[in-house]
C-alpha cells in the first residue's frame, strides 16, 4: 500500500518539538521515507510545507506537544504512536500507558534499578522500548507488560483495552453506505484508538453539534456520526490535544438501497435535487464535477458516490443555503443556482413568459445598529466567508444560539447579538475571529 497509508493527516497545524530534522523533499511521500529512516531518534511524525516543499521529521506527535494553526503546513504523524488500545496480544502497541494493572508505576527500560533487564532499548531497537511505557517485545500471551518499581516485583502485565473491532451484538461488522450519513452504529472509538467525547458534552471539546441542534442526526451516547456531510463519520476525541478524529468504519459490501431518483424542484435546502439545471444565478455555466478546471475543489463524485454529483449540474452536497456549482468563470469560483419551487408555482411561472417575475430582495442593508437584521449576508468586508454560530471550529466562542435566543443566529449569517457598531461575524480564517460584515446602513429614500 501507499506509505503515507501508515499515518494520520492533519492539514494546517503546526506543533512544538526540540527533536527535529530538517530535509528539502518535493512531497510527502519522500518526506515519509526520511520519516521512516530517521536515525537521529525515534520519528513519530513528520510536518511537510506545500510552498517550501520542507520536510521536518519528528520525536514527538500531537499527543505530546503544543499544537497550533498554520495555514500552509500538513501534520502527518503515525497511526502506531496514536493508538492506545492494543490489537490481539499488543507486540505493535506503542501508547503511552506505564503503569501496571494494579496502579504500580513502571520502571525505564533502559535503567537497570530496581531490577536489571533482560529486554533493553539496545538489545531490542524496534521493540519500541521508550521511557517507561508498557510494551510486549518478547510476544507475551498476556499483552503489554513492563518492568516495576517494586522491588519485590520484578514486572506485571498492563491494562491495556482492546482495539474496538467494529462488530454488533448479532456478530454483523458494521459498515456503512455513502458517506456514512446514515450510520446508526455503536462504535466510539477513532481510527487510532481515541475514546469518543460524548456528543451532549463540553469538555474537552467545546461544540454545536448538540441534539438540540441537530434532531434529525442521531446524536446519541459518543457514538461515531457525520452530521455535516464529511468524509466519513467521526467524532470529538476525549484527548486534550485532539479535537476531533475520523472513526474506521468499512463500507458496506452490498450497494445502498436504490433511492427514489432525487427532486427536479427545490424543496428545503434542495439537497435532493436532482434536475439537469447546470447555470448559475446569474448565467454563469457550471464546471463538470469530476475536472478540476478552471477550479480545483474536493467534490469529487467517486469520493462522494451519493450525493448525484453528475455531469456540471447544481446540486448541494455540503448543505449549503440551496443549490450551487462552480463555475466555467476563473474569477468567480462558484455561486448558487435557480431552482424552481416545489410549491407548484413552476408550472403557472412556465406559462407566463411574458410576465415579469418579481424575486424578492435579500435583506443588504441594516437600521441602526443591525440587531434587528435578519438578511442572508455570510461574507465580511474583507471577503472572508463567515463561521456557522452554532460551530467552534476554526474559532471557540460564546455567541451561541442557545445563549442569544432572540438574535436569530442561524447558519453563518451576519449578526449583532451583543449590540456592537453592526452586523458581523466570526471568521473561517483560523488567523482572523471575526469582522464586520460587507453590509450598508439603510437609507429610508432608498429603502422606499
Amino acid at each position: 500500500g501507499d506509505i503515507l497509508d501508515d499515518y494520520l493527516r492533519t492539514d494546517g497545524v503546526w506543533i512544538l518539538t526540540r527533536n527535529k530534522q530538517f530535509y528539502k523533499t518535493n512531497n510527502e511521500k519522500e518526506c515519509a521515507e526520511k520519516c521512516e529512516a530517521e536515525t537521529n531518534f525515534n520519528c513519530r511524525a513528520f510536518l511537510f510545507t506545500r510552498k517550501k516543499l520542507q520536510c521536518l521529521t519528528l520525536a514527538e506527535n500531537a499527543k505530546m506537544s503544543v499544537m497550533f494553526a498554520s495555514m500552509d503546513a500538513v501534520l502527518y504523524e503515525k497511526r502506531i504512536y496514536l493508538l492506545e488500545c492494543k490489537r490481539g496480544i499488543g507486540k505493535d502497541y506503542r501508547g503511552t500507558e506505564a503503569k501496571t494493572w494494579r496502579g504500580i508505576p513502571c520502571q525505564k527500560w533502559a535503567e537497570r534499578i530496581p531490577h536489571k533487564p533482560n529486554y533493553t532499548p539496545q538489545k531490542y531497537p524496534n521493540a519500541g522500548l521508550e521511557e517507561n511505557y508498557c510494551r510486549n517485545p518478547d510476544g507475551d500471551e498476556n499483552g503489554p507488560w513492563c518492568y516495576t518499581t517494586d522491588p519485590a516485583t520484578r514486572y506485571d502485565y498492563c491494562n491495556i483495552s482492546e482495539c474496538e473491532d467494529q462488530v454488533t451484538q448479532t456478530g454483523e461488522v458494521e459498515c456503512m453506505q455513502c458517506n456514512g450519513e446514515d450510520y446508526h452504529g455503536e462504535v466510539s472509538r477513532t481510527e487510532s484508538g481515541l475514546q469518543c467525547q460524548h456528543w451532549d458534552a463540553q469538555q474537552p471539546h467545546m461544540h454545536g453539534f448538540t441534539l438540540k441542534h441537530y434532531p434529525e442526526k442521531d446524536l446519541r451516547m459518543n457514538y461515531c456520526r457525520n452530521p455535516d456531510g464529511e468524509l466519513r463519520p467521526w467524532c470529538f476525541t476525549t484527548s486534550p490535544t485532539k479535537r476531533w478524529e475520523y472513526c474506521k468504519i468499512p463500507r458496506c459490501t452490498t450497494r445502498p438501497p436504490v433511492s427514489d431518483p432525487g427532486s427536479q424542484c427545490l424543496s428545503g435546502k434542495g439537497e435532493d435535487y436532482r434536475g439537469r439545471i447546470a447555470m448559475t444565478e446569474s448565467g454563469n455555466a457550471c464546471q463538470h464535477w469530476n475536472t478540476q478546471f478552471p477550479h480545483k475543489h474536493g467534490w469529487i463524485p467517486d469520493t462522494y458516490p451519493c450525493k448525484g454529483l453528475e455531469e456540471n449540474y447544481c446540486r448541494n452536497p455540503d448543505g449549503e443555503k440551496r443549490p450551487w456549482c462552480y463555475t466555467t468563470n476563473r474569477s468567480v469560483r462558484w455561486e448558487y443556482c435557480r431552482i424552481p419551487p416545489c410549491d407548484g408555482r413552476e408550472q403557472e411561472i412556465a406559462g407566463m413568459n411574458d410576465v415579469p417575475i418579481q424575486v424578492p430582495l435579500t435583506e443588504e442593508c441594516y437600521r441602526g445598529k443591525g440587531q434587528s437584521y435578519r438578511g442572508t449576508t455570510s461574507i465580511t468586508a474583507s471577503g472572508k466567508a463567515c463561521q456557522a454560530w452554532n460551530s467552534m471550529f476554526p474559532h471557540r466562542h460564546e455567541k451561541t444560539p442557545d445563549k442569544f435566543p432572540d438574535a436569530d443566529l442561524r447558519d453563518n449569517y451576519c449578526r449583532n447579538p451583543d449590540g456592537d457598531n453592526s452586523p458581523w461575524c466570526f471568521t473561517t480564517d483560523p488567523n482572523i475571529l471575526w469582522e464586520y460584515c460587507n453590509l450598508k446602513r439603510c437609507d429610508d429614500h432608498t429603502q422606499e
